[in-house]
């Protein structure tokens, strides 16, 4: 076995030195290429190795690119700000910053020890004010385009978290960090206005190069639906507005149904017979999650409005009014038109309370609908669009389910918002000048059972005067969410060290978008969607110069615990990279991270077949042994192939069979015991993205080149030599063996199968037998069937 510690701790100290994989400022007119990972969070548990795989896969891509002859930017740093320290912080009587500070410095080593070539020169931290100083920026920038605004709403709220969730951050009804289960709360919240980027958030996935999967998932996430909205009056002068995704089935309505929270209902009491009942619904309905209400295998509920009825406007029917809670305020109007013969969930509600149902649409064509009758379901949706225009009771609309983005937490450890609160002047964005707003020192970081922030009890850092008129005024105490600081990291990464500007535009245009971006499909409706929205505004308002900020997004399958599940502390399946390491060594831990299954799937660990690819290593470091003059063109064949594969499989992140090629070719150098010192340069090449330290250790030992392996080219292949000229075919007889056959490359099936006839060792099971079937394939076998 070759000496891997010592071997590694060298190259990793080389490169440190030497600064080898610093991106280039300065030369812009080089090609480049952007590798993106999302950024960790650095939490007390450290890394284990399921973290290790997007951040191995992204580190071969970017090593290959510079082989390439690309300038390449593969950055790092820390998405610091969060709840978990802040909990951890709060039991252990640790200040946040002290316990973020020394998470830091595990990580840190965990990800030197693997061998990364990260840009360290780029490192970030969310937590440092003159990261978080920008990020305060852009929410004053949105503030300033009326896309910040504080609103009181209804949100999730967390009792162990003690802070507010966004809807994408609640998971079947429980929170998504503690998984403690979730409650409605009205509380004034800062909200970002996503929503006004819902179109552009759907058409612009066109753009890019990402996953279908990734697609399909945020466009059911903003959930774009094309309708009407049609005014029903009622017998009390008032209309009612709905919303529908079907107005060509009008005709089949036959009563309205609004939401507890629609306003109809507190303000028409007096006209409401059984007011009472309809107030008690009201009130239990808002102790249920959105989640809970828009479960279709739940029992619908409701309550009638007795004393009040609506007119269908198209046929002048009288229809009842209805209030039940499986219809939300916050999508289309809050009230619907309930059409039972069409809509599952309406035909449940009828089924309960014995309602009326007309079905108006019947092998695609309109029946029972008057005028509409005999068109298709389309002609039909334009023709009463028309209709409702023309005669001015409703319109087409465009609606989405994608809600505003809840922004503020109660909590300590984040970006404190910029914004004072004045009596007199409402809020006022602090002076740009005035930013970093620091996060202030404080001894009690928990939020009280009110849900008020800890930065509330602060009182010599809230009150502050106003900046407009002068007179008394408090600064904002609510938090920004984790998400804000890594909305935009990748922005930073270009310029860090810049004090004045997010970056230099140069370097902005030059560097992007992020040519690779490799992340957890968890995050696909979270932080994915929140940067992207981020990205568009600063497009917006010039600060950047293209729309989206990802050319290519990848994700990575999980790796599971040996048992199959995922791996979490609880389950005591976690893996640490450190032993790994210690046993095997990081090239060693690279390969496996890669080799162990389809980089695009779930996949579980499995301690013993790690030795495989230890062995491997092993094989290839004695190679060095077999170098020698003497040329094969046989291996010659091999190794363009091999080029040729793994050039492919690393773009097409099929990183398990391109060192299953590597491997095959290995085996076919101990049967020949033999390659020219050019070949082995070339394998040293290849396996370098997988394997860094054990590559560049034989390149210096053998004095290969004066620069090091990592300033080479990576090889090209001729594909004249990608295939053989000659090929193996094995013959069967009934599916065994009896024969194998060597014929040129290239020949067709007729041919080979005459010549298969014609082996002596197979003529003798042919004699006098009838042919059933002649099976072929292709370059690999014949098999006659007797």
């Amino acid at each position: 076995m070759y000496d891997f510690k010592n071997i590694e701790s060298k190259w990793q100290k080389i490169w440190e030195k030497d600064k080898s994989f610093k991106a280039d400022n300065l030369d812009l007119n080089k090609k480049k290429f952007y590798a993106l990972i999302e950024f960790p969070y650095p939490s007390g548990e450290g890394l284990h190795v399921g973290h290790l795989r997007s951040y191995t896969a992204l580190d071969i891509v970017s090593r290959k690119k510079r082989l390439q002859g690309y300038n390449v930017l593969y950055p790092i740093g820390w998405d610091a700000f969060g709840l978990p320290t802040e909990n951890f912080a709060i039991k252990n009587k640790i200040h946040p910053k002290i316990v973020t500070e020394k998470n830091i410095s595990r990580f840190k080593k965990q990800l030197k020890s693997m061998g990364f070539s990260f840009d360290w020169n780029r490192e970030v931290n969310t937590t440092d004010p003159e990261y978080y100083k920008f990020t305060q920026w852009i929410f004053l920038k949105l503030f300033e385009k009326n896309l910040a605004y504080k609103s009181e709403s209804k949100v999730n709220w967390c009792n162990f978290c003690k802070c507010v969730l966004a809807n994408e951050e609640v998971v079947n009804k429980r929170c998504e960090r503690c998984n403690n289960e979730v409650v409605y709360k009205n509380k004034s919240q800062w909200m970002l206005k996503i929503t006004a980027y819902a179109e552009r958030l759907i058409k612009d996935l066109d753009l890019v190069n990402y996953p279908e999967r990734v697609k399909i998932q945020q466009k059911n996430w903003i959930g774009k639906s094309i309708g009407a909205e049609i005014n029903f009056e009622t017998s009390i002068n008032q209309s009612i507005k709905v919303y529908t995704t079907r107005p060509e089935t009008i005709f089949g309505a036959t009563y309205l149904i609004i939401s507890p929270e629609y306003g109809f209902i507190n303000v028409n009491k007096n006209n409401i017979k059984n007011f009472e009942e309809v107030e008690k619904y009201v009130l239990e309905s808002g102790k249920k999650t959105d989640l809970e209400r828009s479960d279709l295998s739940r029992e619908k509920t409701g309550v009638k409005l007795e004393g009040i009825f609506a007119i269908n406007p198209v046929n002048k029917k009288n229809i009842d009014i209805y209030v039940s809670d499986y219809v939300l305020v916050n999508y289309g109007t809050g009230a619907v038109m309930a059409v039972p013969a069409h809509d599952e969930r309406d035909f449940e509600f009828v089924k309960k309370f014995n309602l009326e149902s007309i079905e108006v649409i019947n092998k695609n064509k309109l029946i029972n609908s008057e005028f509409l009758n005999g068109l298709d379901i389309t002609e039909a949706q334009k023709e009463i669009i028309n209709y409702l225009e023309k005669n001015k009771i409703g319109n087409s609309k465009i609606n989405y389910r994608l809600r505003d983005w809840v922004f503020s937490r109660q909590r300590y450890w984040g970006e404190p918002v910029p914004i004072i609160i004045c009596e007199n002047c409402g809020y006022i964005a602090l002076k740009e000048s005035d930013l970093p707003l620091k996060l202030p020192d404080i001894e009690n970081y928990e939020t009280d059972d009110f849900g008020n922030s800890p930065l509330a009890n602060i009182k010599n850092w809230v009150d502050v005067n106003c900046p407009k008129c002068g007179k008394k005024a408090k600064r904002e105490t609510d938090t920004m969410p984790q998400w804000a600081g890594s909305s935009w990291y990748f922005l930073r990464y270009i310029n860090p060290e810049n004090k004045n500007l997010i970056s230099e535009k140069n370097l902005l245009n030059y560097w992007l978008p992020v040519d690779w971006y490799n992340g957890g499909m968890e995050h696909t409706t979270l932080h994915l969607l929140y940067s992207r929205f981020w990205h568009k505004f600063l497009y917006d308002i010039g600060i950047v110069s293209c729309a989206e900020p990802y050319k290519k997004r990848t994700s990575h399958g999980m790796i599971l615990g040996e048992n199959n599940e995922k791996m979490s502390k609880s389950r005591g399946n976690v893996v640490n990279p450190d032993n790994m390491i210690q046993e095997f060594g990081a090239d060693t831990m690279r390969l496996f991270e890669m080799f162990i299954g389809d980089f695009e799937k779930p996949v579980p660990w499995s301690s013993s077949s790690i030795k495989g690819c230890q062995r491997f290593l092993d094989r290839f470091y004695n190679l060095k042994d077999m170098i020698s003059d003497k040329k094969n063109s046989e291996l010659e064949i091999d190794f363009n192939q091999t080029i040729k594969k793994v050039s492919k499989d690393i773009e097409n992140l099929k990183f398990n069979t391109a060192i299953a090629a590597l491997m095959t070719l290995t085996n076919k150098i101990y049967e020949l015991n033999s390659l020219t010192i050019s070949q082995f340069k070339t394998f040293c090449i290849l396996l370098n993205p997988f394997a860094p330290h054990i590559t560049e250790e034989l390149w210096e030992i053998l004095k290969l080149d004066s620069r090091k392996i990592s300033d080479q080219n990576w090889p090209c292949f001729n594909e004249d030599l990608c295939s053989k000229l000659t090929q193996e075919i094995v013959i069967q007889i009934n599916g065994k063996l009896r024969a194998k056959i060597t014929v040129p490359s290239g020949l067709d099936k007729n041919y080979i199968i005459n010549e298969s006839k014609k082996n002596p060792n197979i003529l003798k099971y042919l004699e006098n037998k009838n042919i059933l079937k002649e099976i072929y394939v292709e370059d690999k076998l014949v098999n006659f069937v007797i």
